[in-house]
């Protein structure tokens, strides 16, 4: 049975922990965080529909993000990451790699930073993965840290008006997005994506 836990008031309650304990209890805070948005956490179906929508969004809004996946090697989607913090801030989300048109895995990610951040936010993003580097990264067995090896480009509203697949020389291209658009002011750089195995 899933729970009915909002994971918005789960992530701020375990921020308001570490305001009140201090900056030993920074892991233990985030750890708060991932266990209780996994337990209820979606199931393969759930995130797989949830995924194609948010890819849908993102492609109709900017074409140039479809243009990107027919040159991907593979696409890392994540449709709903929650942020929330008073001053130690932690995001929470899970979502899949597609390879071919097929699902090729699932993944969450996990951010912890800190920094006067009171509040909630949620937001989705998309990676496309444009180089063997890129992927390898991915399937690492002790998980990727966005930061740390392939390089990542943030594509911002303007720089995907202008994006063209002749110019293309990174290895990771991200999309940061909610349901008005491309966001500014979210970073992704220090996240954590690792491989995970949802109920079917």
């Amino acid at each position: 049975m899933r729970s009915n836990r909002n994971p918005l008031r789960s992530a701020t309650a375990s921020a308001f922990a570490l305001f009140t304990l201090g900056a030993p209890a920074a892991v233990s805070a985030l750890a708060l965080l991932t266990p209780q948005t996994a337990a209820q956490a979606a199931t393969a179906e759930d995130l797989s529909r949830q995924s194609r929508d948010a890819l849908d969004q993102l492609y109709h809004t900017h074409p140039g993000a479809q243009a990107l996946a027919r040159q991907a090697r593979a696409i890392l989607i994540f449709p709903n990451i929650v942020k929330a913090g008073l001053v130690f801030g932690a995001a929470y989300g899970e979502g899949e790699e597609i390879e071919g048109g097929r699902v090729a895995g699932y993944y969450n990610s996990v951010t912890g930073s800190w920094g006067l951040q009171a509040g909630a936010q949620s937001y989705g993003y998309a990676l496309f993965l444009m180089t063997p580097a890129a992927v390898d990264a991915l399937h690492d067995a002790h998980g990727w840290e966005l930061g740390v090896g392939p390089t990542v480009v943030v594509v911002n509203a303007g720089v995907a008006e202008n994006l063209s697949t002749n110019t293309l020389k990174n290895d990771v291209y991200a999309f940061i997005f909610d349901q008005k658009g491309l966001m500014a002011g979210v970073s992704i750089e220090g996240s954590k994506i690792s491989h995970i195995h949802p109920p079917r």
